[in-house]
This record gives structure tokens, C-alpha cells and sequence, in this order.
């Protein structure tokens, strides 16, 4: 696996957790914690969140990253 890959999923992947995590925690004032984790939309929600930091944050950091090292 490419640096670019390695590094994309390692970024993308840590925000999409913290996202979902933050997200349960947002909504921990209306439904408890067991009922989030054991809806479908929970899982489905965290699973974007880990896509879209991988394929688009992971991209954009990786951008910025190889701009850097360049100058």
C-alpha cells in the first residue's frame, strides 16, 4: 500500500471515529447511549463519516502535506 493510502486512512479514520463518537455524545441528551449504538442509523452514520475523512480529509491533508515537503 502506498504512503498515500497509509497516510489517508490513518487521518480519514481517526476523524471519522472522533466524529461519531462526538456525534454520540451530541445526541446523548435525547436518547441513551445503548438505543444510539443499537440503531442501524448509528453505524450507518459512522461509516460515512470514516468514508468521507478518508477520501476527502485524507486527500486534502495529503495535498497539504506533499505541498510542504515541496517548498
Amino acid at each position: 500500500m502506498s504512503e498515500r493510502w497509509k497516510y489517508q486512512i490513518k487521518m480519514g479514520g481517526i476523524w471519522g471515529v472522533f466524529m461519531s463518537l462526538f456525534m454520540l455524545l451530541f445526541d446523548l441528551k435525547t436518547i441513551s447511549v445503548s438505543e444510539q449504538l443499537s440503531q442501524p442509523s448509528f453505524y450507518i452514520r459512522a461509516a460515512t463519516f470514516i468514508i468521507l475523512g478518508i477520501f476527502v480529509l485524507g486527500y486534502i491533508t495529503w495535498k497539504s502535506k506533499t505541498k510542504q515537503q515541496n517548498r
